[in-house]
Protein backbone atom coordinates (compact mmCIF):
# COMPACT_ATOMS: atom_id res chain seq x y z
CA UNK A 1 0.00 0.00 0.00
CA UNK A 2 1.15 3.50 -1.03
CA UNK A 3 1.32 6.75 0.97
CA UNK A 4 -0.89 8.08 -1.68
CA UNK A 5 -3.82 5.86 -0.70
CA UNK A 6 -3.20 6.15 2.84
CA UNK A 7 -3.28 9.55 2.70
CA UNK A 8 -6.71 9.41 0.12
CA UNK A 9 -8.57 7.42 2.67
CA UNK A 10 -7.57 9.25 5.84
CA UNK A 11 -8.76 12.18 3.81
CA UNK A 12 -12.25 10.61 3.01
CA UNK A 13 -12.20 9.65 6.62
CA UNK A 14 -11.60 13.32 7.99
CA UNK A 15 -14.24 14.49 5.08
CA UNK A 16 -16.80 11.89 6.39
CA UNK A 17 -16.12 13.02 10.03
CA UNK A 18 -16.46 16.79 8.99
CA UNK A 19 -19.67 16.50 7.07
CA UNK A 20 -21.41 13.99 9.71
CA UNK A 21 -20.53 16.36 12.71
CA UNK A 22 -21.46 19.70 10.71
CA UNK A 23 -25.18 19.85 11.61
CA UNK A 24 -24.72 19.72 15.69
CA UNK A 25 -21.38 21.80 15.82
CA UNK A 26 -24.18 24.07 13.57
CA UNK A 27 -26.76 24.16 15.43
CA UNK A 28 -24.31 24.73 18.69
CA UNK A 29 -22.93 27.17 17.72
CA UNK A 30 -26.30 29.13 16.44
CA UNK A 31 -27.70 28.45 19.62
CA UNK A 32 -24.95 29.71 21.43
CA UNK A 33 -24.53 32.46 20.23
CA UNK A 34 -28.31 33.68 20.44
CA UNK A 35 -28.24 32.53 24.52
CA UNK A 36 -25.07 34.67 24.42
CA UNK A 37 -27.06 37.66 23.18
CA UNK A 38 -30.01 37.08 25.44
CA UNK A 39 -27.52 37.19 28.53
CA UNK A 40 -25.56 39.64 27.38
CA UNK A 41 -29.39 42.26 26.59
CA UNK A 42 -30.39 40.92 30.25
CA UNK A 43 -27.71 41.23 31.79
CA UNK A 44 -28.13 37.62 33.07
CA UNK A 45 -24.22 35.92 33.95
CA UNK A 46 -25.29 32.84 35.00
CA UNK A 47 -23.36 30.12 32.38
CA UNK A 48 -25.22 27.32 33.14
CA UNK A 49 -27.97 28.80 31.26
CA UNK A 50 -25.99 27.97 28.30
CA UNK A 51 -25.91 24.52 28.70
CA UNK A 52 -29.57 23.08 28.66
CA UNK A 53 -30.64 25.13 25.21
CA UNK A 54 -27.41 23.70 23.47
CA UNK A 55 -28.01 20.07 24.72
CA UNK A 56 -31.68 20.12 23.68
CA UNK A 57 -30.83 21.89 20.50
CA UNK A 58 -28.17 19.34 19.24
CA UNK A 59 -30.24 16.68 20.74
CA UNK A 60 -33.02 17.26 18.29
CA UNK A 61 -30.78 18.01 15.46
CA UNK A 62 -29.23 14.71 16.04
CA UNK A 63 -32.64 12.67 15.88
CA UNK A 64 -33.72 14.62 12.65
CA UNK A 65 -30.44 14.24 10.92
CA UNK A 66 -29.78 10.71 11.95
CA UNK A 67 -30.87 9.44 8.53
CA UNK A 68 -28.16 11.83 6.54
CA UNK A 69 -25.70 10.77 9.12
CA UNK A 70 -26.10 7.22 8.88
CA UNK A 71 -26.43 7.78 5.10
CA UNK A 72 -22.72 9.08 4.82
CA UNK A 73 -21.53 6.51 7.68
CA UNK A 74 -22.68 3.87 5.61
CA UNK A 75 -21.31 5.32 1.90
CA UNK A 76 -18.40 5.46 3.99
CA UNK A 77 -18.04 1.99 5.39
CA UNK A 78 -18.32 0.47 1.46
CA UNK A 79 -15.61 2.78 0.25
CA UNK A 80 -13.68 1.53 3.18
CA UNK A 81 -14.68 -2.07 1.78
CA UNK A 82 -13.58 -1.08 -1.61
CA UNK A 83 -10.43 0.26 -0.66
CA UNK A 84 -9.67 -2.75 1.67
CA UNK A 85 -10.27 -5.56 -2.11
CA UNK A 86 -8.65 -2.59 -3.72
CA UNK A 87 -5.63 -2.49 -2.35
CA UNK A 88 -5.28 -6.23 -1.08
CA UNK A 89 -6.56 -8.15 -4.65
Amino acid sequence: MEQAEIITVLRDAIYTVIVAASPMLIVGIVIGLIVSIFQATTQINEQTIAFVPKIVAILLTLLICAGFIMNRLTEFILRVYDYIDRFTG
